[in-house]
């Protein structure tokens, strides 16, 4: 039987409890080889707070976990699977309504789990700076200079930032926690 993946409503901020009910309930019933998978999509975020680096996890889709379900002839979840998931604690509706869920595209499926993939290799900054907000360096060899965001470079947890040096105007390229809003 074919299998789809499925978005699933669920109590905010419980994501991870709501799943780890259903996983048991999955068990308990012996259900393992019609739902397949149950995942809440995270990504870990880096920042620095009163001068210490932590590393936690942030939900991608605050609200919602997908669901791996075969699915019968027509397309459709089993009565069984169906009742076991809806009656899990915590679990709303399946989205594209109630009486017919819409599985999610092959493309959203490869998208989603090909970016989890990667996000579990590295925790990504979490940089709360725009272009053009005045900031103060507050570690280095420019500490206590003001200046402006110029760019910033999520990828590699870094804000270039125009400075005034000697009356000049010099682009320096710092770690996101070496500045703070003004």
């Amino acid at each position: 039987m074919p299998k789809e993946w499925f978005v699933l409503r669920v109590q905010s901020n419980r994501e991870d409890k709501v799943r780890d009910n259903l996983v048991e309930r999955i068990r308990a019933q012996g259900m393992e080889s019609l739902i397949t998978n149950v995942l809440v999509p995270s990504e870990k975020i880096s920042e620095v707070k009163g001068g210490k680096k932590r590393v936690s996890d942030r939900k991608i889709y605050p609200g919602y976990i997908m669901v791996e379900i075969e699915v019968d002839e027509k397309g459709q979840i089993p009565k069984e699977v169906w009742f076991t998931i809806r009656e899990t604690s915590g679990t709303g509706e399946f989205i594209g309504g109630q009486s017919k869920p819409v599985p999610m595209t092959k493309y959203e499926v490869e998208k989603l789990l090909s970016d989890l993939d990667q996000k579990e290799e590295r925790p990504r900054a979490k940089i709360e700076f725009n272009e053009g907000e005045k900031v103060r360096i507050k570690e280095g060899p420019f500490e206590n200079y003001d200046g402006i965001v110029e760019e910033v470079l999520p990828a590699s947890g870094r804000v270039k930032v125009m400075l005034t040096v000697f009356g000049r105007a010099t682009p320096v390229e710092l770690e996101y926690w070496q500045v703070e809003s003004i």
